[in-house]
């Protein structure tokens, strides 16, 4: 089973397997259709306080990832978790889309690292 990651921006390949927006928000400029999502798990985006806390600062990072890995572990956040632990588990391939710039220091990030069991 393989987790990757990608810009929502970018063109859909077909090795992208099961395709799962993690962004709170929908991306700006990308047509329903363009976006070609399997899943869209608005709820397992960072609250709109830690995004907004965060603003994809590098040096926050750390933080954010304990918060966000926290925030995680209850609620609709921790139900859309589990959701996409069963499309990991039961899909070759899933793709987590998102529309951050940055591509290194963002929540998709975090995710992977938690489905890989970091």
């Amino acid at each position: 089973m393989s987790v990757k990651l990608k810009r929502i921006y970018e063109d859909v390949n077909e090795n992208d397997g099961v395709r799962v927006l993690v962004d709170r928000l929908w991306p700006r400029g990308v047509s329903k259709e363009k976006a070609s999502l399997d899943e869209w798990f608005k709820e397992i985006g960072p609250s709109t306080e830690l995004r907004q806390w965060f603003n994809h600062e590098d040096d926050k990072f750390s933080a954010f990832t304990k918060k966000y890995r926290k925030e995680l572990q209850s609620g609709e956040q921790k139900a859309a978790y589990d959701r996409l632990k069963e499309i990991q588990k039961n899909n070759d391939t899933v793709t987590l889309l998102f529309s951050a710039k940055n591509e290194t220091h963002n929540q998709a990030v975090v995710l992977k690292d938690m489905l890989e069991g970091n």
